[in-house]
């Protein structure tokens, strides 16, 4: 199963959060994320966990090993996030993790924010963190 992480699975990894632990088991299976997703993760770290330069990098060079993949963000991405974001009623910024998972032929997006046991094709949206709420 090729699995695609949304932001916030990257972010609990650096952190204290009680999700740290099951966010570090996911990404310790390997799967893909996007550019967009290294970049959001770069905003939170430095905005929301005032995280210095130093952490982020060692952070985001951990991701890059963990990761089968990285998927860029393409013309074909974009269009196909505008029709993901107007078909489904999604944010455009989550229609391009939605998109960038299907281009990388993911079965699973593994996601906080996108609604539990949704389906767009073949991919499933997974919330990992069930058992451990905030």
């Amino acid at each position: 199963m090729r699995a695609f992480f949304d932001t916030n699975v990257l972010v609990y990894t650096t952190t204290s959060d009680p999700r740290q632990a099951t966010a570090a088991a996911c990404l310790r299976g390997g799967g893909v994320a996007s550019v967009q997703v290294l970049n959001e993760f770069v905003h939170v770290a430095r905005r929301k966990l005032r995280q210095d330069w130093p952490q982020i990098e060692i952070a985001l060079a951990q991701f890059r090993t963990a990761l089968d993949d990285v998927r860029p963000i393409t013309l074909g991405t974009h269009v196909a996030a505008v029709a993901l974001a107007r078909d489904h009623r999604l944010s455009f910024y989550d229609a391009l993790i939605v998109a960038a998972a299907q281009e990388a032929g993911c079965e699973v997006l593994y996601s906080e924010d996108l609604q539990h046991g949704r389906s767009f094709g073949t991919l499933r949206v997974e919330n990992p963190f069930l058992d451990n709420p905030r």
